[in-house]
C-alpha cells in the first residue's frame, strides 16, 4: 500500500498515485482529494521506498508506521508536534524504535514521520505491512515454462549441429 503513496518535495502532505504519462504522474492528494500533475523535475519519492536509520541495518517506514500503530492502538499520535522539544521527539521516536541511529536521524525527520502517520490514520490508509502473497505455484509454472522452452530450443539447435557434422565428414 505504501508503494502508492507518494511525498512530493514543495508540496505539503502525502500524495497518492492515480495514473502514470510520458514526462508526469497523476496524483491525489491525501487531504483534500484533488487530482493534480507531478512532473519529471520535482522529487518525488514513494514511502515504500523510505527506510529510517538504526544502529545496525535501516528499518523500512512501513515498519515504524506499523509499530506506531500497534502503540497507539490505531489511534492519531497526540504528541504536539509544534510544540514539542527535540529531547521529547526523540524519546518519542526511542519507544517506538528503540535502536535508532540519534546522529542521523534528526527531529525533523520525526516530526514528518508523526504527521505523515497521523494523515495516513485520518484517511484510512493503515495497511503499512503488506502480507506476502504465496509465490509456489507461480515459481512451479514459472520454472516449467522455462524447462520447455530451453528444450524446445535445444531441440531446434541439435539438427542444425548433425547436419554441420555430415558435411564435414563428406
Amino acid at each position: 500500500m505504501l508503494k502508492t503513496i507518494l511525498s512530493i518535495s514543495g508540496k505539503p502532505g502525502l500524495f497518492k498515485l492515480i495514473s502514470q504519462a510520458k514526462n508526469m504522474l497523476i496524483v491525489e492528494s491525501l487531504q483534500t482529494g484533488k487530482r493534480q500533475p507531478a512532473y519529471a523535475h520535482e522529487k518525488i519519492i514513494s514511502l515504500g521506498d523510505i527506510a529510517i536509520f538504526t544502529d545496525e541495518e535501516d528499518v523500512p517506514l512501513s515498519e515504524v508506521l506499523n509499530a506506531i500503530k500497534e502503540k497507539e492502538n490505531g489511534a492519531k499520535v497526540t504528541l504536539d508536534i509544534k510544540k514539542a522539544d527535540n529531547e521529547t521527539l526523540r524519546a518519542y521516536l526511542a519507544e517506538v524504535l528503540p535502536n535508532f541511529d540519534r546522529e542521523r536521524v534528526y527531529p525533523t525527520d520525526i516530526k514528518k514521520l508523526i504527521s505523515w502517520y497521523n494523515l495516513l490514520v485520518e484517511t484510512g490508509n493503515t495497511d503499512f505491512v503488506e502480507e506476502e502473497k504465496p509465490q509456489k505455484d507461480a515459481d512451479v509454472e514459472n520454472t516449467a515454462a522455462t524447462d520447455d522452452s530451453v528444450n524446445e530450443k535445444e531441440e531446434k539447435e541439435k539438427p542444425k549441429t548433425k547436419k554441420a557434422t555430415k558435411k564435414k565428414a563428406e
